[in-house]
């Protein structure tokens, strides 16, 4: 039989079969996935083929085999440092879940996220959270943030759970896929979801008021079937984003508005720092090019990744099975 994961508890995993039917899983011998070193060979959103066993009680399923993926999403493992763990696979879409101060999203950690999802073709759509809370001063570094977003060409939503605006625009760019939440601990996630689908009733935390961070609420993903033709991903937040291994020369295409650019330069190598001539700085000079990007794109180019962890519990990203060109 084929099913997919909805679930993982770390022995046992709950699949979902092509008929509907709801199967607890265990996994047989192990799985030595290509690329990759895990200490979850299955993850949330894999297709598996299992096998029924039946006992004198219950019936039980063993998977024997994962479909290839067609991407996922890892973190490093805490207590493995050369291994990783799998969060979720095969995902249609991510929702990044941004807030200015409740707690506050970086531009940095945006533009960490946006480029590692470029590399491997997903797309991304920047949810601003909890538009309620804003006075004046929040709402126009909202808005400037999110201006800045779709002058690229990103999808922008502006939402609030507590005011159902903006829900229904949300639903309709989940229909017919598998989505995935994303966004630090306390951009409201589960809230979120919660205001879509009020019969889940996933739970929710307060933001801590001394750290202006949020507390996890979500342990580990899980798939949630919606009532409106959609899946959702329900991930545990993130502090911080690490990167994906990049040559210093490809980083700058996954840089949509530096794409479009960089064969202006004079040079083909062209890492537009100190090169004369670089097309990306003549428009970030003519502020076509927004600082702010080209900040994230320097220190992402200049590898401070290490700077970047000393305030992270764990690194996220979004990787494929299939090899870059």
């Amino acid at each position: 039989m084929t099913g997919t994961v909805y679930k993982s508890t770390g022995s046992w995993y709950t699949v979902k079969s092509e008929q509907g039917d709801f199967m607890e899983c265990r996994m047989k011998g192990k799985f030595r996935m290509k690329g990759i070193k895990s200490t979850n060979p299955i993850a949330v959103g894999d297709i598996v083929d299992y096998e029924l066993e039946e006992t004198s009680d219950t019936v039980t399923g063993t998977i024997h085999k994962i479909h290839d993926r067609k991407n996922y999403i890892v973190r490093k493992s805490v207590n493995l440092s050369h291994q990783m763990h799998i969060i979720a696979s095969n995902i249609d879409r991510v929702f990044l879940l941004v807030t200015i101060n409740n707690p506050p999203t970086t531009f940095n950690f945006i533009d960490r996220f946006l480029v590692t999802a470029e590399a491997y073709g997903i797309e991304t759509v920047l949810v601003f959270n909890k538009i309620d809370t804003f006075d004046e001063a929040t709402l126009n570094e909202q808005l400037y943030m999110q201006h800045v977003y779709q002058e690229i060409g990103y999808k922008c939503l502006r939402v609030s759970s507590t005011e159902m605006k903006g829900i229904e625009a949300l639903k309709e760019m989940m229909i017919g896929k598998v989505s995935m939440f994303s966004g630090h601990s306390g951009v409201g996630k589960s809230t979120l979801v919660n205001a879509m689908e009020p019969s889940l009733h996933l739970k929710t935390k307060t933001i801590s008021e001394a750290s202006k961070q949020g507390q996890h609420t979500t342990t580990f993903a899980e798939m949630y079937d919606l009532s409106f033709d959609a899946r959702i991903i329900d991930t545990p937040g993130i502090k911080g984003f690490g990167m994906v291994d990049m040559e210093p020369a490809e980083i700058s295409g996954y840089f949509p508005e530096f794409f479009k650019l960089k064969d202006q330069c004079k040079f083909n190598n062209c890492l537009h720092k100190d090169e004369p001539h670089c097309a990306i700085k003549a428009a970030l000079e003519k502020d076509e090019i927004a600082w702010s990007r080209y900040k994230s794109y320097l220190k992402i180019l200049e590898g401070d990744d290490e700077h970047y962890r000393t305030d992270i519990h764990n690194e996220d990203r979004i990787i494929s099975d299939k090899s870059r060109e």
